[in-house]
């Protein structure tokens, strides 16, 4: 029998993609679902600890910054040493902050737990890690579908979690019912070991990182490189309106809504619909960015985001209107995340996707800061939301517009480089 080769020997199988698909979608769904229902706190925390909207949305911009901020630095320990130690800390962090936001006593306690503790977490058990995964272990031919169906299993979370949540509040109180999600955010611990890869099981971290640096591009490199690139460039601006939009509305909107006048429940059932009909738009993102340009395909959600928020607006408030929007916001929601992240494989390659998808999400999370921080001060300034709606307006034109020039060609370079 002849012996194997030195290739096949020092080149682990990949993870099998049915395992890889339901871990991650799994820990995405967690993670995700949790997070989109943190909008149904903000009345019953603001009312009950006399805390002005300013001050939780406040926390929850610093959570959107913070998540992207660690993001890159997440990033670079996921793609060295792997997403298993990544998400089960991650996890770890998320139960910890959810509890610490439960017995938060003051705004500067509840920023730092909601803030910087959850977002922290969050950094680490959401898309960045998780694609980074998908990217390395399942071939570019399926890359944009699988990722699609990350995204939309992310979806399916926000449309189950929010039922969970509201009935939560509704009936324990908002305090025990972020003790409750903090049980639930544990259970990422065990599904990360499902994401475990071969290549960095313990021994082989350093092996492989010494390949890549025997590829010759190193963390300083990468950086370099994409930063500059036009395309990348445009990609990362037009992911900052979709943080801006997603943010604003998904935090702010069960209080619009309640402020006209509409029952508590047309807000919870509008966020699980966004949450539903985002299991599809995501998905179909996915599929279509195999056979289409990424670049037209971002450029259609953003450019259709603006003409819904305008129809909804001009339209009078009622809950079907609350419903038909939703449903048809949340078809475009995280549709953008397939094409963003797949475009960036395809550009620079895989070595590095965990690190180069947080520096576009970082932006992606300076968007959600503004949208959600400048949500609560302009109606604390002017008792409305309508110039917060019409900025996100706006920028959805914008993001069309910057990435219809993207070009989505693999990067040429003048040494050997890891293969997209």
């Amino acid at each position: 029998m002849p012996s194997p080769s030195p290739t096949s020997a020092s080149a682990p199988a990949p993870l099998s993609m049915a395992q890889l698909l339901a871990c991650g979608a799994a820990v995405v769904t967690l993670s995700m679902g949790i997070r989109h229902g943190f909008g149904l706190w903000l009345q019953p925390i603001t009312q009950e600890m006399g805390w002005s909207r300013q001050d939780f949305s406040f926390a929850i911009a610093v959570q959107n910054i913070a998540w992207g901020f660690f993001g890159i630095f997440i990033g670079m320990v996921a793609d060295r040493f792997g997403a298993t130690r990544v998400l089960m800390a991650g996890g770890l962090c998320y139960a910890l902050g959810l509890l610490g936001m439960a017995h938060a006593a003051s705004p500067m306690q509840f920023t730092l737990m909601a803030g910087v503790l959850v977002g922290l977490a969050q950094a680490g058990t959401t898309y960045a890690v998780v694609y980074g995964v998908i990217g390395r272990q399942i071939p570019m031919e399926k890359r944009s579908w699988a990722m699609g169906v990350t995204a939309a299993a992310g979806s399916f979370g926000q449309f189950l979690m929010l039922p969970v949540e509201g009935s939560l509040i509704g009936a324990f109180g908002w305090q025990a019912a972020l003790v409750a999600l903090a049980a639930l955010a544990v259970l990422i611990v065990p599904l990360a070991l499902g994401l475990r890869e071969p290549q960095f099981a313990r021994g082989q971290a350093a092996g492989l990182a010494n390949r890549s640096a025997a590829a010759g591009q190193g963390i300083r490199e990468a950086l370099r490189e994409a930063l500059a690139q036009r395309s990348f460039l445009l990609l990362t601006a037009g992911y900052f309106v979709c943080g801006f939009q997603v943010v604003f509305i998904g935090v702010h909107m069960p209080s619009y809504l309640k402020d006209h006048q509409l029952p508590a429940h047309v807000a919870t059932y509008a966020l699980a619909l966004i949450g539903l009909f985002n299991v599809f738009g995501t998905y179909a993102a996915g599929v279509l960015g195999q056979k289409y340009a990424r670049r037209k395909i971002l450029a259609f959600i953003y450019f259709a985001r603006a003409v819904v928020i305008s129809i909804f607006l001009l339209v009078p408030l009622s809950p079907l209107s609350v419903y038909v929007f939703s449903a048809v916001m949340g078809a475009l929601w995280l549709s953008t995340v397939p094409p963003t992240n797949a475009t960036v494989a395809q550009i620079f390659g895989v070595r590095h996707l965990s690190m180069l998808g947080g520096v576009v999400f970082f932006s992606h999370q300076i968007g959600s800061f503004l949208g959600v921080w400048l949500g609560g001060l302009l109606y604390d300034r002017t008792g409305s939301y309508d110039v917060t709606w019409y900025i996100a307006i706006a920028l959805g034109v914008f993001a069309g517009l910057v990435n219809l020039p993207i070009d989505e060609r693999p990067l040429v370079r003048t040494r050997a480089a890891q293969p997209a």
